[in-house]
């Protein structure tokens, strides 16, 4: 029989960074809002989250990766905003926060969410913020089957 890993939502035992970037944070400060309830919700612990503020998005990688690297840390969840202005500044924005956070997860072997917004206007920003929600069901749910997986 197939050995399966059950998507898993309980927060009791899930301990989660957030890297959240200070850039656009009237977006972001919402998201980070929506995302600590929503693990609150899941059972996480307040004292379970250690937050870390950048001054934007591309910094959002470095944070993630020294919140991945602490043994009390078992997923990391990236919130960002990057809404498009006049210059191509905004793809290389986007690019370098994706890529860096991509590597992070890779390098760790944790997980890191995703939750940099690339929007082309701040009313499409405005609109996806509560997404955030999602990116803490993703860190546990992660987390959880990180530790399934350890355990087979």
């Amino acid at each position: 029989m197939a050995r399966e890993i059950v998507p898993s939502l309980d927060g009791a035992a899930v301990k989660v960074g957030i890297a959240v970037a200070r850039f656009n944070s009237y977006v972001t400060h919402q998201m980070l809002e929506l995302c600590a309830a929503q693990l609150a919700e899941l059972g996480v612990a307040e004292d379970a989250i250690t937050i870390v503020h950048t001054p934007g998005s591309v910094e959002l990688p470095l944070a993630a990766k020294k919140l991945a690297e602490r043994e009390d840390i078992d997923s990391v969840i990236t919130i960002g905003a990057v809404i498009e202005g006049e210059t191509a500044h905004f793809e290389h924005v986007a690019s370098i926060a994706a890529d860096g956070c991509a590597r992070v997860a890779e390098s760790t072997g944790k997980p890191v969410i995703f939750g940099v917004l690339t929007t082309y206007s701040t009313d499409q920003a405005v609109a996806r913020i509560p997404h955030a929600a999602g990116y803490a069901d993703a860190a546990v749910e992660m987390a959880n089957a990180y530790r399934a997986l350890s355990d087979i």
